[in-house]
Order: structure tokens, then C-alpha cells, then sequence
């Protein structure tokens, strides 16, 4: 990239495990996962401002690299966080990812509230699943919902 070029792409992503599963239960095992994406960014050049890691799924804003698509990032986060934590028995079954993920673009005046946003998952899904809150994001962008089999 030159260096006359400049970007910032904030993304807020969204992923899940396997079937929706609540694989990843205890506060410790969040809070590793959590450590692990902030440490596979920095070592990918990649910035990530936030995440939180729930039992079921993942939020984490980050500014897209140049020369990352979003898909090859999802996959070495996806793929490198599974690998990990099933060699480091974080879980006492098989862990995996689900299938797909979603992304949508933050705006730098939307970015505050993007993060707080975040910050307040445990408050949040006290009132509303994943897949309630999933679905309402795809709603939110103008997307069509489809539903896993």
C-alpha cells in the first residue's frame, strides 16, 4: 500500500458457534477466547477495538485491512480460534464454528455507539437470544433472513 493511501473500514461482525450451541460457558473460557482474538489480531496486523465473546457467539468491531477481504479474515478467525481452542481443551467437547457469519459497515459517528453497543452484551441477551438478535441485524440492513437447517 502506498503511503499516500488511507483507509479505515470499521466492521462489526457477527459469528456463532455450531448450532447455536452455548459451548462456551464459563466466564474464564470467554475471557480466554476473548484474549486470543485480541492477540491473533495484533500478531495478523489486523485492529480490532472490541469483541465479546458470549457463550453462543461473538461481537467484535474491527478496521478491515487493504489487503484482507472480509471473507479471509472471518476465515482465519474462525478457523485459527477453533484450532485453538480445541488443542488448549477449553471445552470438554469438539468446538466449531457455525457456518457463515455477518458483517456490516460502521460509519466513524455510529462508531461509539457500535461499541457501547457491545460493551452491554451480558445486559442485552438478558432479554433477547442470539438468534433474535441475529435476525433482527439482517432485518436492520435490508437483508433477507435465512434460516439454518
Amino acid at each position: 500500500m502506498s503511503l499516500h493511501s488511507y483507509t479505515k473500514c470499521w466492521l462489526h461482525l457477527i459469528w456463532g458457534t455450531l448450532k447455536r450451541e452455548k459451548l462456551l460457558i464459563t466466564q474464564e473460557t470467554r475471557k480466554a477466547v476473548s484474549s486470543y482474538f485480541y492477540k491473533y489480531s495484533e500478531d495478523n496486523n489486523i485492529f480490532m477495538k472490541i469483541n465479546h465473546v458470549n457463550s453462543d457467539h461473538v461481537h467484535s468491531i474491527v478496521d478491515l485491512p487493504t489487503n484482507m477481504t472480509i471473507e479471509n479474515m472471518m476465515k482465519l478467525f474462525k478457523g485459527s480460534s477453533s484450532h485453538w481452542i480445541n488443542q488448549n481443551n477449553l471445552i470438554p467437547t469438539k468446538f466449531a464454528w457455525g457456518r457463515g457469519y455477518a458483517a456490516f459497515s460502521i460509519s466513524e459517528s455510529n462508531l461509539d455507539k457500535v461499541v457501547n453497543y457491545i460493551k452491554n452484551q451480558e445486559e442485552h441477551h438478558k432479554k433477547k437470544s442470539y438468534s433474535e438478535e441475529y435476525q433482527e441485524f439482517i432485518e436492520h440492513y435490508g437483508l433477507r433472513f435465512i434460516k439454518e437447517d
